[in-house]
C-alpha cells in the first residue's frame, strides 16, 4: 500500500486527523473506477460510499463528544449502525461527483478537527474533561478510521 500518513512518533493530534483524512482521500480519488463489486474485509461488506459514510460519521461522532465533554456536558450515545449496515446508498456508484463531495465534506470536517485540536493546551490534550479517552487518543483512535478506505482500496 502506498501510505500517504505521516509517522504516528512525528504526529500532533490535528496532523493525525487530516493525515487520515488526506489519506482516505487519496485512496478514494481511484474509487471512480470501482466496479460495483464490495469488498469482503473481517467480515464486513465496504464499498467506497460507505467507507466516505463511515469516516464522516465517526469523526462527526466524535466530534460531538469533544464538543460536549468541553462544554460539560453529557455526551449524547450514538446509535449509527456503524459499519454492520451496508445501505443501498453505499451500493451506488462513486462518481466524479461523489468524489468532489467527500472531498468537501471531510476536508471541511478535517479542518474543524485541526482547529479545535490546535486550539488546546497539551494539559487539556492529555488531561481531558470528562469520561472516556483523552483528546490526544481520540485522535489517534481518529487516525485509525482510515481503515475504512484501506477496505476499499486503491482502485486508480
Amino acid at each position: 500500500m502506498n501510505d500517504t500518513r505521516t509517522p504516528t512518533s512525528t504526529r500532533t493530534p490535528a496532523d493525525a486527523v487530516t493525515g487520515m483524512v488526506d489519506h482516505v482521500l487519496h485512496l478514494a480519488a481511484g474509487w471512480t473506477r470501482w466496479d460495483g463489486t464490495p469488498a469482503h474485509v473481517d467480515g464486513r461488506v465496504y464499498t467506497p460510499h460507505k467507507a466516505i459514510r463511515r469516516v464522516a460519521d465517526h469523526l462527526v461522532d466524535h466530534l460531538a463528544e469533544l464538543e460536549a465533554r468541553l462544554a460539560g456536558e453529557e455526551t449524547q450515545p450514538d446509535h449509527w449502525h456503524a459499519s454492520l449496515v451496508t445501505t443501498e446508498a453505499d451500493r451506488a456508484a462513486f462518481t466524479a461527483e461523489d468524489l468532489d463531495e467527500a472531498r468537501s465534506r471531510l476536508t471541511r470536517l478535517a479542518r474543524i478537527w485541526a482547529n479545535r485540536l490546535d486550539a488546546l493546551t497539551d494539559e487539556q490534550l492529555d488531561h481531558s474533561p470528562g469520561e472516556g479517552w483523552s483528546f490526544r487518543e481520540l485522535a489517534a483512535h481518529l487516525a485509525e478510521s482510515g481503515y475504512y478506505a484501506d477496505a476499499v482500496g486503491d482502485l486508480s
